[in-house]
């Protein structure tokens, strides 16, 4: 069966990021991923790294942040600056250990058209990346076509994708290329919702299809782990934090059986 694998969530509430981590371990997790936000958090993004190599988890991947990432798309000094924020980020998550990070292309509903100015700029990123022996993965958030875009021009074996069920759901539809990216799917984001929202429910707690999506990967040469985004939050929080995790768990593991 595959290993399981969860996100080390931030935005859980009425728990600390120490005690996400504790119960994730509990859990039975030996994968995780990390928010490489830059944000003021009590315990910073290096410590709860630090916490996780304490506990002796797997540290598969960093999600980076994506404040102002739609200005990658435009001409300035804005988007030029977004270069060496995130060579930073790429050169920061080496030093800890983490051998790929995930980035956005867009946020929030509207973004510029994709561009050459914004591919160049990428390929810059990808191509820094690529000197330190790091993978990049890229994430479908909410508008179609950034993603084939620049996989179609950028080609490098270190740059694929980071498939969000999640989001394929309520922001696509349930509509994606699967086919097209075949063999570059670097990475996973498994949550449901009932398409009213991005709601980082557990699987089976919305309406995806599953069965659907866990096959779709599996055509497209995925081998990786069944990494789960789930968020403590809504009426899970009348579940104890541990009892979470647990379920969540159980789910991933229901996840996997599905590719046997």
């Amino acid at each position: 069966m595959r290993e399981l694998a969860i996100a080390i969530q931030n935005e859980n509430e009425n728990v600390s990021i120490m005690e996400t981590i504790e119960s994730i371990n509990n859990a039975g997790f030996k994968n995780v991923f990390v928010q490489w936000y830059n944000e003021d958090w009590k315990y910073s993004q290096e410590e709860q790294v630090k916490k996780c190599e304490e506990l002796g988890l797997n540290i598969l991947f960093a999600h980076l942040g994506y404040q102002n990432i739609n200005a990658i798309w435009k001409k300035g000094i804005e988007g030029d600056n977004l270069i060496e924020r995130y060579k930073k980020d790429i050169k920061d998550c080496k030093e800890n250990g983490i051998p790929m990070v995930v980035m956005h292309l867009t946020s929030k509903s509207k973004a510029p058209m994709y561009s050459e100015v914004g591919l160049d700029r990428i390929r810059k990123i990808t191509e820094y990346a690529k000197k330190l022996d790091m993978k990049v993965a890229f994430e479908n958030t909410k508008i179609k076509g950034y993603l084939e875009y620049v996989l179609e021009n950028i080609k490098d074996d270190n740059v694929g994708i980071c498939f969000d069920a999640g989001h394929y759901h309520v922001h696509f539809n349930d509509e994606f290329n699967f086919e097209f990216f075949k063999d570059r799917i670097f990475a996973i984001h498994l949550h449901d919702n009932d398409k009213s929202d991005d709601l980082h429910l557990m699987p089976f707690d919305g309406t995806i299809d599953w069965k659907y999506v866990m096959n779709k990967l599996e055509e497209c040469n995925y081998d990786g782990t069944i990494t789960m985004e789930l968020c403590y939050r809504y009426d899970y929080l009348n579940l104890p934090l541990d009892e979470f995790y647990k379920i969540g768990y159980e789910r991933g593991e229901k996840l996997a059986k599905i590719l046997l």
